[in-house]
Parts: C-alpha cells; structure tokens; sequence
C-alpha cells in the first residue's frame, strides 16, 4: 500500500463483519493442509445442488487452496446467490432459535456463519483486484446491491439484535474468556453502529445509502484503473530517450513491440514505468506530460471522471454518520481507532505538518537553485522533482538509483525477506510447484514453523499487468481461525507492481520497491502467524495495522541484512560496505518532500471527512481550498489528489490514511527495541510475535502494544529517522 489493500468487500467501509473481517478483507474459509476436510453438512448440501460450479463444490487441492483453473466467470454470480441464500438461513437459525440467547448459539454461531461466502468472495474480490476483466467488474456491480442488502437485512434484524442485546447485558455474570469477551462486546458495537437502533424511517434510508455507497466505490476503483491504463507516451525518436537508463528504454521497446508499435517506445502511467521516466529523462516537456497524465487522472471531464462520484460519496458517507448519532464521517470512523476522534488525527498532522514543510521548502531551494546553476531560467515545476532530486543525490552521496538496482534483483530481494522471517521466527518459505494459481506470473510456497508445522500458503504476485489496479497490497484467500476445534491455517497473497525483467536483465528494484517489498510481506507475516479463536477479531484498527508491514522495511535497508541478500546481478558480488554507507547518509535525503507529499493527502482525507455538508460541493476548488490551508507549496502535489485517491474513495481508508504515519510512530518506536538488544534478538522477537502479530484483534491495539515495549509509543523516534528534528 496497501499500501495494502482493504476494500472489506461485504461491509464496504461501514464497519466489519461477521464473514470477511480481518487484516486484510479479502479471505475465504475451507480447511487447510493436505488432509482438508469439506465444509459443514449444509455446504456440502450447496455443493450437491452445483456440483458443477467449482465454487460451491469441495476443493480436494493441497491445503484447500482454490482450483483457479476450474473456475470460470460464469461460475461467480450463481456461487454469490447460493452463498448469500445459505448465509441467510443461518442467520436465520439463530434469530428465531426459541432458546434463550447465549454466547455459543447466538455470538459464537454468527462469527461461524458465511463460510461459503468467504470462500466465494475471498476469490472473487482477489482476482478483481489482480487479474480483472470487464465481465469481473461487471459481476462486482451486479453483486455489491445483494451483499449491501445482506449486511443490513443482519444489522437491522430486531429479532437477531434483541438476542445479542440480551447475550450482552448479561456479559459481567458469564464466565468468559478475555478473547470472547472482546467478541461479545465487538459483535454488540457492531449492530448498534450498524444501525439497530434506529427507527423503521431512518433504517430504510440506512439501506438505501450502503447499497448507493457500495456501487459508487467499485465506479469509482473502475474508472481509474481505465484511466490508468488508456494513457500511453509513445516515443518515436531516440533522442527522447536521452538520460534514460538502458533496462528502462528495453522495457519501453518490448511494450511497444506487445502494443504493435515496433521500433518505438512506449510509457506508462504505471509506477514502475513513470517514476523512472520522471527520474532520468532529459525531455522536460515529456516530463511534463506524463506526470499531468498522471495527476489528472479521474479528472478530465470524460466517461471516467471522478469528481461527481467522489462529491456523492462523501455526501452519503456524511447522512450515514448523521443518521447513526455521529458529527461527521470522521467521528463515526474514528471512534475504532487508536486516534479516537479528529482532534487526534489534526493534532498529529499539525505536529509533523511545520517541520516537514520547512526541510520541504529548503529542498525545492536546492533544486531550484541547481536549476540556475546549470544555466536555466525555468522555474521548478512538479515534474521536474524526481529529475534535479536525482542529481542532487549523485553529487551530494555519490548515490546513482541506476546503479543501486543492480544490486536488488527481485529473486535476491524476496530471498533477503525470507531469510529475515526465518532469523526473527524460524519461519521456512518451501516453494510449491504444485499447487494451483490464478495467473503463471504468481509463485506459491508452504510457510512452516521452526518446529516444521504446518502455518499457511504465501502467494506472490509481483508484476504489472492491465488487468492488475495499481499499487501494492496484501490479502488472502483464506484467513486463520479455528473451526470446531481445528486450527485452520491461512492462504496469503502479496501483489505488487514492481519493475520487470528487461532484455538480459533480472527484475530489479529500486530502493523504493525494496522496501514495498518487504512493507507487504510484514502485512502477510501477520496474518500468517494469527493465532486467534474467532474469525471476527482477525482485524485490528486502521492506525495499527500497518505497524506490522512498516516495521519489516527497518530489517531491508539494515547493512547486517543488506550484506544477506544484495548482490550484483552479474558478477553475484555482495553490495560493498562503501555503498551500504552512502546509502545510510541518504536515509535523509528527501524526506521533506515525501513527508510533505504524505501529509497533504492525509489532511485531504480528513478535510473531505469532516464536511457535514457535502452538496453541492466542487471537488477541485475543495481540494485547491483544502491543499492552499496547509500551506502545500506549489513545487509538490499531494500523493494523491482527490480524483484517484482509491484509499478513501475505493478503499477502506477513509478518514484513515493518516494510519501510515500513526503507525510510523509505532513501527520507529518498536524497532528502537530491536536496535537495542539486537536487530534479531530471540526474546524480542518471541514478544513481538505473541504480542503483536499473533493476536489480531483480541485486545486493545495499544494495550498489545504496551504488553511489547512496556511503555506507550514516543514520536520522538520517528522525527529521527526523518530528519524533521533539527
């Protein structure tokens, strides 16, 4: 990021649920290992009625992975009506159970309902987001209205909510567990913010906003993947391609080759092919039209615009929090999160927002000055940032991003992660060649314990293809959890879009892929090693979830561990201490402008989630108005304007992408622990396993913190590693 994704396919962003909840939203429920067994008898009675649709049949794969080749689209739309009609028989038995209400055939039943839809959607949403076709997308808006009406038929049912209410009130006289406890109360909370306790009125209008909300989301996702993949910049004279390295131009051949364009060059709005483009080429001009490409995605008055969408979407979400007793989106959101309100989030930003900005400023200084030097009287623009920051970094660390990949092929690179799980949790990464997979490009592995155990299967999905959204995320097919007394083991995927093979050339990462590299495999780790009772505390708050992904990218960049895995792609040699020391008096270097860059877009998110009057609003003058309050210099563009910002618009992150850099705080303050007894000290990482990535969301995130560093976190680490201290 997902960075990771969190699309929470069944609860959109209202909450989560019962079926898909966790880390990472995207999961189903079959057995696991070589000895699976079927689902429960009623599935098994689902099976039988479409023994034919391979969705709704037992899998006899190796660890209940799913059969990708069986599966075809026209199987999707009739496994969602079977598994939705089952889900709501179950539910069904539950809320006219003529026992009295208790834990186990009330709160424990509902977290072990909708095992097929899981499944069923755990492949679904995946490959929508991987490997998606026009009739994937099309199933997806024909689905969102069923699930949408599911989720609230569940929440607004007065029979079912009168049973969890009673199960509830009497929680101080059952002799519960800690973790069921924490079900007991979450399972409550999520009725009442899901509506329960609104009138007849106010609920039918509830529904009426989810179904709405969870259509405009995929619209909104949709149009920008179009929008991503229809821009292409085609060169036809190589004296364009002057300053690109040579990988780059190989690249921009064999995809004009693949677009019938042979003999040109083509490039694209896709990471690994614009921020290279940005970074080298010497055609200012070029520069200019790629990166207005880019940032004008959703935004161009065509089919594929945004701004209508996205002005929809904060209105409803702003009537949905009115309607539940909330001020605004935000508050309602927030009041899950570590950050508790808005006061919270602005008052982080606002501490890191003047620091950032100034060391911003002195760089766009530097820049232009640099500009000067070289005998121009251009001033510096957006597109020209990657280009002069470059250069800078040449001269003032010696450092070529050109010269770095040669030492991070992607085979090195994930071998490097791997090895840092099996030093920090005696974890081994076995590939598998014989299980099945949705696209050729994906690897498969087993992950087994140190006692050699079974714990899951890791998918790795890393190139850029057009039916791929952008970005990186991790999700899974299949989330842990324990089902009538077995632990059933997860099915993990990571997928990026990192840069490919070129000519005689391995895949090789900048620095930045680096460390998305291993950010994504710290999101699979922690779902990888969940140990938990219930399938409905596999999630964790948006402001503590990335703290187990961001704090794997320390181990990347540390020499002990560079000197593991960075080697030269031709000669095999390990990277050279000389250059592991350049790289560390970089680490610096920059941070204003990815500080700055970050923050604008969290406030961005916050601003359009505290609105409690969206109508009528101009997404453009909103977020000119929003960007021009901070103070965002006219040198930088927020990561993402508000067109293609699919975090908070497709995504589960909205009023939340200020989560990154909260759980900076965390991930800078816990490795602090590390860097004091030991980046791969036994006693640490045991506590940081059982604390941390073992437990889900069973406790309290800040609780589990406290258990790991026996404080609460400081932000003054994190002011350090960016430089914004001084």
């Amino acid at each position: 990021m997902k960075r990771s994704s969190y699309a929470a396919w069944l609860w959109g962003t209202l909450m989560t649920g019962f079926f898909t909840v966790g880390l990472h939203p995207l999961y189903a429920a079959d057995g696991s290992g070589p000895d699976a067994s079927p689902l429960p008898s009623e599935s098994n009675t689902a099976a039988s009625a479409g023994r034919d649709n391979p969705l709704l049949a037992d899998w006899d794969t190796p660890f209940g992975v799913p059969p990708f080749v069986r599966i075809a689209e026209d199987h999707y739309f009739p496994a969602f009506e079977a598994a939705i009609a089952q889900t709501r028989r179950q539910v069904d038995a539950i809320a006219t159970d003529h026992r009295p209400a208790t834990f186990a055939n009330t709160i424990e039943a509902l977290d072990a309902s909708g095992e097929l839809l899981d499944r069923v959607g755990g492949v679904f949403y995946n490959l929508r987001s991987a490997e998606t076709t026009d009739r994937l997308q099309e199933i997806a808006r024909q689905v969102a209205p069923l699930t949408s009406a599911l989720q609230d038929d569940i929440l607004l049912n007065e029979q079912l909510f009168a049973g969890v209410k009673a199960v509830w009130e009497q929680r101080d006289a059952l002799d519960l567990t800690a973790e069921q406890r924490r079900l007991l109360d979450e399972t409550h909370k999520r009725f009442v913010r899901g509506g329960a306790n609104l009138p007849a009125e106010q609920k039918t209008r509830l529904r009426a906003i989810n179904e709405e909300l969870s259509l405009l989301g995929l619209q909104f996702g949709d149009n920008v993947l179009k929008e991503t993949n229809a821009y292409r910049l085609v060169i036809e004279e190589r004296k364009d391609l002057a300053g690109l390295p040579e990988n780059l131009v190989t690249a921009a051949a064999d995809a004009a080759r693949q677009a019938g364009m042979e003999g040109k060059w083509v490039f694209t709005v896709h990471a690994p092919s614009i921020w290279p483009f940005l970074t080298y080429a010497e055609n200012r001009e070029l520069r200019r039209q790629i990166f207005t490409a880019y940032i004008q995605r959703g935004d161009n008055g065509n089919e594929y615009d945004n701004k209508s969408v996205l002005v929809r979407i904060a209105a409803l979400r702003a009537e949905r929090a009115r309607l539940l007793g909330y001020s605004d989106h935000a508050h309602f959101v927030l009041e899950e999160r570590m950050a508790k309100d808005a006061d919270g989030v602005y008052g982080l930003l606002n501490q890191l927002w003047p620091p950032a900005l100034a060391v911003a400023k002195k760089e766009a200084a530097d820049l232009q000055a640099l500009i000067r030097q070289e005998g121009h009287d251009f001033k510096l623009e957006p597109w020209d940032w990657w280009f002069y920051t470059e250069k800078i970094r040449r001269a003032r660390y010696n450092l070529d991003e050109n010269e770095l990949r040669a030492y991070f092929t992607l085979e090195n690179t994930l071998r490097g992660a791997y090895r840092v799980a099996e030093r920090l949790y005696g974890l081994r990464f076995v590939e598998r060649t014989d299980l099945p997979k949705y696209h050729p490009e994906v690897r498969t592995f087993e992950v087994k314990d140190a006692d050699g155990s079974h714990l899951g299967v890791f998918f790795v999905d890393f190139h850029p293809r057009p039916g791929k959204r952008g970005g990186a995320w991790a999700s899974a097919f299949r989330r842990q959890h324990v089902r009538d007394g077995r632990d059933i083991r997860p099915l993990v995927v990571n997928v990026c879009n990192f840069t490919r093979p070129a000519g005689d050339a391995p895949a090789l990462l900048g620095l930045r892929e680096v460390e998305t590299l291993f950010h994504e495999f710290g999101h699979g780790l922690h779902s990888l090693l969940a140990r938990i009772q219930y399938k409905s505390l596999g999630s964790v708050p948006r402001d503590f979830v990335e703290l187990p992904s961001q704090i794997m990218e320390h181990w990347a960049m540390e020499p002990e561990v560079l000197r593991m895995y960075a080697r030269h792609w031709k000669t095999d040699e390990p990277i050279p201490d000389e250059l592991i020391e350049r790289i560390e008096r970089a680490e610096r270097f920059n941070q204003g402008f990815i500080t700055t860059e970050y923050l604008a877009a969290s406030f961005l998110d916050m601003d359009w989630h505290t609105l409690t009057n969206v109508e009528d609003v101009d997404a453009v003058r909103f977020e000119d108005a929003a960007l021009e309050r901070i103070g965002l210099i006219p040198e930088i563009v927020t990561r993402y304007r508000s067109t293609y910002f699919q975090h908070i618009f497709a995504g589960g992150y909205s009023a939340g992408y200020y989560s990154y850099i909260w759980s900076e705080v965390l991930d800078t303050d816990a490795f602090q622990a590390f860097k004091e007894r030991g980046i791969f000290d036994p006693a640490t990482a045991r506590s940081f396993r059982t604390n941390i990535l073992e437990r889900g969301g069973t406790a309290d995130a800040m609780e589990m913190y406290k258990a790991f560093r026996g404080r609460e976190p400081s932000v003054g680490p994190l002011l350090e590693k960016r430089g914004l201290n001084n």
